[in-house]
């Protein structure tokens, strides 16, 4: 039996994916943009995106894999219903972005990718070279995705199904082995004039449709930024404290996303969803690996976590924080120092002057001490 487009799919079925394509390994029709994008610094921090060796893989997979041919690509979906928009939009609860309320979506798809790329050696009766990728490698994705019929670029950036919405995991297998039924691209967007979510996002991370600047991106500075927040952005947050959804929820295709049947992707708990600020605040290494353990919030690390608390308490200005908050000024991290010197002026005002003036007086780091001179100034 030949290994045809028809049998892949169905084996991607059979593993759990939702969605799968298939396209050649050739280079992505938005390579243009994505230099643009990495010349204007919108990466911000996230240096590694514009290394020259990444660089070379993303226009060209031979770069990755020599001799590549195919890319077989799949989706998987996480879209749950378990929290209501009461309790995720709580001001005393720090909301996660919904991808991360389960088991690390890495490790989930990259075992079954790693099935599906021992099923295609076997099936095919050859011996080909493959690779695998969970939203790691040097490969613009999303657009290859697009190349192989899975969805369109919607102008929130992301990949968005038709039917489907946009809540699924990304994976692919880099192959040497060649097809003859590559999939059609999918129209390039169906967004016609609809710009709901560049109205809703709340730090105007995009300058223009299709595109995102990540330097104001909420998803970005709670996950990806390592150091201080920009005060100028934090009001702005709300209550995110990993992640934000803003731009999906407000799409009208998301409408169609369907509740995922992958346990993994279910939390145990409406404290991997909203946790109340509380307990983030006054969470040690251990409780923060106890709560997060194997889930993507591990990545941020309890300092950077504690800090996204801050702000989202700062956003919160309920007296209920001040104690955990002024436990926060003699904290070992100088992110968290800074960032709750922040929350107990917005929550306190010129009642916290004091405790400011304190904190200055006995600090030693420099973007502390700057950071309670803005606020006492």
């Amino acid at each position: 039996m030949s290994l045809t487009a028809t049998r892949i799919k169905a084996k991607a079925r059979d593993l759990g994916f939702n969605l799968c394509g298939i396209a050649p390994a050739a280079p992505s029709p938005t390579l243009a943009a994505y230099f643009r994008w990495i010349r204007s610094g919108m990466q911000g921090e996230m240096t590694y995106m514009a290394r020259p060796d990444r660089l070379r893989r993303r226009q060209d997979l031979r770069q990755i894999l020599p001799g590549a041919k195919s890319l077989i690509l799949v989706g998987m979906d996480y879209f749950s219903t378990f929290a209501d928009d009461a309790t995720l939009n709580d001001p005393a609860r720090g909301r996660i972005a919904a991808y991360a309320w389960g088991l690390d979506y890495h490790r989930v798809l990259e075992l079954r990718l790693e099935q599906f790329s021992e099923w295609l050696a076997g099936a095919s009766g050859l011996k080909p070279a493959q690779k695998i990728y969970v939203d790691t490698g040097a490969v613009l994705e999303r657009s290859h995705a697009q190349q192989a019929g899975m969805g369109f670029i919607g102008k929130n950036t992301m990949l968005i199904h038709p039917r489907r919405g946009s809540s699924f995991f990304i994976g692919e297998i880099i192959s040497t082995l060649e097809f003859d039924d590559f999939d059609e691209p999918h129209r390039e967007t169906m967004c016609g004039t609809c710009s709901r979510c560049l109205s809703a996002c709340p730090t105007d991370a995009f300058p223009a449709p299709f595109v995102l600047d990540s330097r104001r991106c909420i998803s970005y500075h709670t996950i990806e930024n390592k150091g201080w927040i920009d005060r100028e952005l934090r009001a702005d947050f709300g209550n995110w404290i990993f992640g934000c959804d803003i731009c999906q929820d407000v799409c009208p295709f998301q409408r169609f996303a369907e509740e995922t049947d992958e346990v993994a992707f279910l939390p145990l708990d409406l404290e991997r969803v909203a946790p109340k600020l509380t307990e983030i605040l006054m969470s040690n290494e251990a409780s923060f690996r106890a709560l997060f353990r194997r889930t993507p919030v591990m990545r941020v690390g309890r300092a950077r976590m504690v800090r996204n608390a801050c702000i989202a308490a700062g956003n919160w200005r309920h007296e209920q924080a001040i104690p955990y908050l002024i436990q926060l000024l003699y904290d070992k991290s100088a992110l968290v120092r800074g960032h709750a010197a922040w929350a107990l002026w917005r929550t306190m005002e010129l009642d916290s002057s004091k405790l400011l003036s304190d904190l200055h007086r006995r600090e030693e780091n420099a973007g502390v001490r700057a950071e309670v001179e803005a606020l006492l100034a």
